[in-house]
């Protein structure tokens, strides 16, 4: 997920870090554990890498020392805002196959979408890229897909031009989007101005969900045991 996916979907150039999505169980955390220690990674900041951690919605950060890798940055998170169960995003995963043998399984578009709503000024114009290539990908869309487009596109004139290509789909997806009932008007700055408010909201909803994660984490460090 993160940067990497969005670099794969032809969304985005460059990306300090690798981010990925675990599973949280026993077994899938000794594996876990075992690619860090092949990658020689080591835990930068805190918290430490634990199941509690992660099923709590906090980021466990690592940096490689490994071969080739040498500073690499690796965080590894589980639970995320507004992003569905890991058993879910797994099932709806994509394979992009990297022609060296080696396949990697990204979130979805449709998911990437939802948990790069951030508060981070970065992440909003890889959701918008990212929602321009997909349109661009498909000449012949399935009705979900056009629904997507039509809930998350953040482009005033691809808009316009969706809402015009798929009327009846717009119209029912106008009812709970003003920026698809602003597009049927034609008025490109009703649309760019209802786009700017939704993305204000998603920026303040993620202030809040990361308030009491970042309180708790606070809390967690005032509790550890301090080396002498």
């Amino acid at each position: 997920m993160g940067g990497q996916a969005c670099i794969l979907y032809g969304a985005a150039e460059f990306s300090r870090d690798i981010d990925v999505a675990v599973a949280v169980d026993e077994r899938n955390l000794a594996r876990l554990r075992a690619a860090l220690a092949e990658l020689e990674a080591e835990p930068v900041f805190f918290p430490r890498l634990s199941a509690t951690a992660l099923r709590r919605g906090h980021a466990c950060h690592f940096r490689c020392r490994a071969r080739g890798l040498l500073n690499v940055r690796l965080d590894v998170m589980s639970v995320m805002r507004n992003a569905a169960p890991f058993s879910a995003l797994w099932r709806r995963r994509v394979l992009i196959d990297l022609r060296v043998g080696v396949k990697v399984a990204l979130m979805s578009v449709e998911d990437l979408v939802r948990v790069k709503k951030t508060q981070r000024d970065k992440d909003w114009p890889m959701v918008r890229r990212l929602i321009e290539t997909d349109i661009h990908a498909w000449r012949r869309p399935s009705s979900a897909k056009v629904r997507f487009w039509l809930r998350e596109c953040r482009t005033a004139g691809l808009l316009r031009s969706l809402a015009k290509g798929h009327a009846a789909l717009a119209r029912r997806e106008a009812r709970k989007r003003p920026a698809v009932e602003a597009a049927f008007s034609g008025d490109e700055r009703a649309v760019e101005i209802a786009l700017q408010v939704e993305e204000a909201s998603e920026r303040e909803r993620d202030r809040a969900y990361w308030r009491p994660l970042r309180a708790e984490l606070e809390r967690m460090r005032l509790r550890r045991p301090r080396s002498r």
